[in-house]
């Protein structure tokens, strides 16, 4: 996990990239090359109360595009089809899910979430944002199906690569460090 603060500017940059007002927002836990959030890691209960299991959320909007792309092909189908044939796949990704559970339960506990991860794991594949969040956010060889989600969207979106353009100038100057 690569967590790191939470600045006004990103908290602005998020805005954009979302078209919302961004929630429970504990960390930046990936960023592009050029410094704009990526993922972001998120309180397990949002502020007004609200379980959230989605604790590695992906906010860049070329990355999103191009995972919903995956999505919208069938990849999920595929790769669930996988999980039921491959002993080695299905034991990295409930690996998976159990990493994920212990970085939100290190947040805090929610019992109405307790033991649900994201994104489909351990047993399904249900959200390629989810997976792929948790790949950048972790880093290479902890989420397989995410890291293969990455490797297939890489001729779209790549995070070595930097895709944002200038998405707010005034107030990413703003570094006072509030939080969301």
């Amino acid at each position: 996990m690569n967590d790191t603060p939470v600045l006004a500017a990103d908290i602005a940059v998020l805005r954009a990239q979302l078209g919302r007002e961004p929630r429970g927002v504990v960390a930046i836990a990936a960023r592009c090359v050029c410094g704009n959030p990526t993922v972001v890691h998120t309180a397990p209960r949002l502020p007004d109360g609200t379980p959230f299991p989605t604790q590695y959320y992906l906010t860049h909007p070329d990355a999103t595009s191009a995972v919903s792309t995956l999505e919208a092909n069938g990849v999920m189908k595929t790769m669930q089809d996988r999980l039921g044939e491959d002993a080695e796949l299905a034991d990295a990704y409930r690996a998976a899910h159990e990493r994920y559970l212990e970085e939100r339960y290190a947040l805090g506990e929610v019992p109405e979430i307790h033991g649900i991860s994201a994104g489909g794991m351990p047993d399904r594949v249900k959200c390629l944002h989810v997976l792929v969040g948790h790949s950048l956010a972790s880093g290479p060889g902890v989420n397989p199906l995410g890291d293969e989600a990455l490797e297939l969207i890489a001729h779209q979106w790549r995070p070595d690569r930097c895709t944002c353009g200038v998405i707010l100038d005034d107030e990413q100057s703003d570094d006072s460090g509030d939080n969301a």
